[in-house]
């Protein structure tokens, strides 16, 4: 463990995303990152929006993704803890990933210390106050009596539904776009309104599909994390410095 002495973070690769025509590769291309980082990882940090869709039955569980989570469970044997964040897209993660793979499940935003430094870590998902409609929605989707309503639905049915959604959701148009600009961001302000009560060293999110790494204040910075559909980025803090990196095989 001596030699691990950095921690990863990623987000948003929509593993299975029927709108994109590549998936395979860019399983391929994952599991060949977790192989190499985990020479020197201390922790792993999977931020959400992993799988472009993931519901667990009691029974039953989504075709595909074996290379990645043989990897993931992998990783957590090797003893490098890996942390699990539920996203907008696989908000449905019950406990089949953390009882099969390992995973350290996270469905609510983290606060901890790491290195010493203090980070606040979620999907972000749901932390516009202003995006009446997204948490309208989102409350939909984390109803247990709807939850238990869908998984009465035969799996092909359920399934199939969820990958019409996702093919019409805002996946492909928020991939390019418009630029980041924070004082028009709702997760933005949401960082800064939080550190003015809290003392926050990193503010680290996905979900936007956006790389940012800006000042909030002299000590605090706001972090997203991009996309694995065309920049395949991830973060990087070993203790003294948060860094962006975008992966080249």
């Amino acid at each position: 463990m001596q030699n691990r002495k950095r921690i990863y973070f990623v987000s948003d690769v929509h593993l299975g995303a029927p709108a994109l025509k590549d998936n395979k590769k860019r399983e391929l291309l994952f599991v060949k990152w977790l192989n190499e980082i985990k020479q020197d990882a201390a922790e792993i940090y999977l931020m959400g929006d992993i799988f472009d869709f993931w519901f667990e039955y009691k029974t039953v569980v989504p075709r595909g993704f074996t290379r990645v989570l043989g990897k993931i469970a992998e990783l957590g044997d090797e003893g490098i803890p890996v942390h699990y964040f539920t996203g907008n897209h696989d908000v449905w993660v019950f406990d089949y990933l953390p009882t099969e793979t390992g995973v350290i499940l996270h469905k609510e935003p983290l606060r901890t210390e790491l290195f010493g430094k203090k980070f606040y870590l979620a999907h972000g998902d749901g932390l516009d106050s202003n995006d009446k409609g997204y948490l309208f929605l989102k409350r939909i989707f984390t109803s247990k009596t709807l939850q238990r309503l869908f998984s009465f639905l035969h799996p092909n049915l359920a399934l199939g539904f969820a990958h019409k959604w996702s093919e019409y959701s805002r996946l492909s148009k928020r991939i390019g776009g418009p630029e980041f600009k924070a004082e028009e961001e709702g997760i933005y302000k949401f960082a800064q309104s939080f550190s003015q009560k809290e003392n926050i060293d990193y503010f680290v999110f996905g979900h936007r599909h956006r790389l940012a790494d800006m000042a909030i204040n002299n000590h605090t910075r706001f972090i997203l994390l991009g996309e694995w559909i065309k920049t395949f980025s991830y973060g990087v803090f070993d203790g003294e410095k948060f860094e962006l990196n975008k992966y080249v095989s």
